[in-house]
């Protein structure tokens, strides 16, 4: 692969990895299949898109719980708000490690996201 191409293409896995907005071009590279995107460009964009849905389901299921619970409802809030902080803070990790030239995986995660097409 041309260094050029390398270059944009790392440019592409930067990019699925911003929180909530990334998972948009991440999931246009899985639904197209781009010819020039390669093993690590489709892993990078399954591990996105597997962590953005974790950190939705997680999101609405404790928000939901808050508005249900009168007295639960601060630790639902408190909760919900360290899983959105946790969900920027890997993605900010994965960041460096792709800047490192580090292969992209977490434990458990990235065994969900390889199951993803």
């Amino acid at each position: 692969m041309a260094p050029a191409n390398q270059h944009f293409q790392r440019q592409r896995m930067f990019l699925y990895l911003i929180p909530i907005v990334g998972v948009f071009p991440a999931l246009w590279t899985l639904y197209r299949r781009r010819e020039n995107s390669d093993a690590a460009e489709l892993a990078a964009s399954r591990l996105a898109v597997t962590l953005a849905g974790l950190w939705l389901g997680g999101h609405i299921l404790l928000e939901t719980s808050a508005g249900s619970s009168a007295t639960l409802q601060l630790p639902f809030l408190i909760a919900s708000s360290v899983l959105t902080s946790t969900y920027f803070l890997v993605n900010l990790g994965l960041m460096v490690r792709l800047w490192k030239k580090i292969p992209l995986w977490l434990p458990g995660v990235s065994k969900i996201s390889d199951r993803l097409p």
